[in-house]
């Protein structure tokens, strides 16, 4: 069938799109349709077959890129595998190091979209636990400043979580548990800033929500200590003195050298009265059977 009668009644968009896709695809190496006359019948052409690089050349070549620190192009190999060897295994393998390539070379977004492609296609390979610690390290290598916006540091307490659940027997699981600690600090100061700002402009009820929020959700960090004392400044302030006094009293039995509760223990007796836990408080049974950072005994 000629060509020009196959697409004689394709218009637009589509008409177009097929045209160029028709150029790149047959006609490998034209400029434009009007080089070839579908008419004329003393006119002959022979496509060129642009051979597909063997895999393991592709392969080795992404390796060598790696070597040179070129991320970008020992990336774009490794996807060229996926594209003309689909299903293989150098399709599997050429996606994860994919991943790791964008990783390396800090092109974060582009290593967690190869990352969760692999995770999808093969979740129970051995290589699944690096796919899930590049997703995560990708996230976690993107963790701001505590005065901007925290998205990235819950992202990668998610994905780091989920490596240490689904593959606690991994060599990355140690690595992804110190890791969670730092991202964890890292929201834990974000609630810290927020709250003394509200306790600053005497929104004590908002204060005492962000502080709440470290107690309850981020003990184990190194904020959990000023979350106590501020809660006892802002539960005073109120008038709820049960609540400051707990406050101070939980924050002394788990740490009695803190500058923080010698900072609660005098407000408390400024206003008469000593800390007192209260165990039926809610500050009393978040700290209840947790072990705290900085904890001392004796």
């Amino acid at each position: 069938m000629p060509f020009a009668k196959v697409y004689s009644g394709l218009t637009g968009v589509a008409g177009r799109a097929l045209l160029i896709g028709a150029c790149g695809f047959v006609l490998a190496g034209c400029d434009t349709l009007s080089s070839i006359n579908p008419f004329d019948k003393s006119e002959t052409y022979k496509p060129e077959i642009v051979a597909a690089a063997p895999a393991e050349e592709l392969y080795n070549d992404g390796l060598a890129r790696i070597q040179k620190r070129d991320f970008e192009g020992a990336a774009k190999k490794f996807s060229a595998l996926d594209k003309q060897y689909p299903y293989s295994e150098w399709s599997r393998k050429g996606m994860i190091m994919e991943a790791y390539a964008n990783y390396e070379g800090g092109l974060y977004e582009e290593a967690i979209t190869a990352s969760k492609r692999y995770l999808q296609q093969h979740p129970n390979t051995s290589d699944a636990a690096y796919a899930q610690y590049l997703l995560a390290s990708s996230y976690y290598d993107q963790i701001p400043d505590i005065t901007r916006d925290q998205e990235k540091s819950e992202r990668a307490i998610l994905a780091l979580q989920e490596l240490v659940e689904r593959y606690p027997r991994s060599e990355y699981v140690s690595d992804a548990k110190k890791k969670i600690q730092v991202a964890s600090d890292q929201l834990a100061g974000k609630e810290l800033e927020v709250g003394r700002f509200y306790l600053q402009k005497r929104n004590y009820a908002g204060a005492i929500n962000r502080f709440r929020n470290v107690v309850s959700r981020y003990q184990t960090t190194r904020h959990v200590e000023e979350a106590l004392e501020r809660l006892t400044e802002a539960y005073m302030a109120m008038g709820v003195v049960s609540e400051a006094q707990t406050a101070a009293a939980v924050l002394g039995h788990n740490f009695p050298d803190s500058p923080w509760y010698k900072d609660a223990y005098n407000l408390l007796a400024k206003g008469g009265v000593e800390p007192r836990e209260d165990s039926g408080s809610w500050i009393s049974k978040a700290f209840r059977g947790v072990p705290q950072v900085g904890q001392r005994t004796g």
